[in-house]
């Protein structure tokens, strides 16, 4: 900034701004700890699934993301299909 321009920023900010802390405000709000973001392991929509983040090979996620859409739905039912011809799922 120039010496001949004023320095027209204010820190101040007025506390009566602030959003209202809901319960629905933390559902929402992206936890930092160390200045690291901390995910949400597990979120369940509907149909009874979990969405996780896992890390898989690359290989393996462009070989499901090649097959076009609903590759996550075909990556699920490649997993179903190991588990279940080992005994484990109905």
């Amino acid at each position: 900034m120039s010496e001949n321009m004023p320095n027209t920023e204010s820190y101040w900010i007025d506390p009566d701004d602030a959003p209202e802390l809901t319960d629905g405000f933390f559902e929402q709000a992206k936890e930092y700890r160390g200045g690291e973001l901390v995910q949400r392991a597990r979120l369940e929509i509907e149909g009874g699934k979990i969405v996780l983040s896992v890390p898989f090979s690359p290989e393996v996620v462009e070989y499901f993301q090649g097959t076009g859409e609903g590759w996550q739905a075909r990556m699920d039912a490649a997993l179903r299909e190991w588990i279940s011809s080992r005994g484990a799922v109905q």
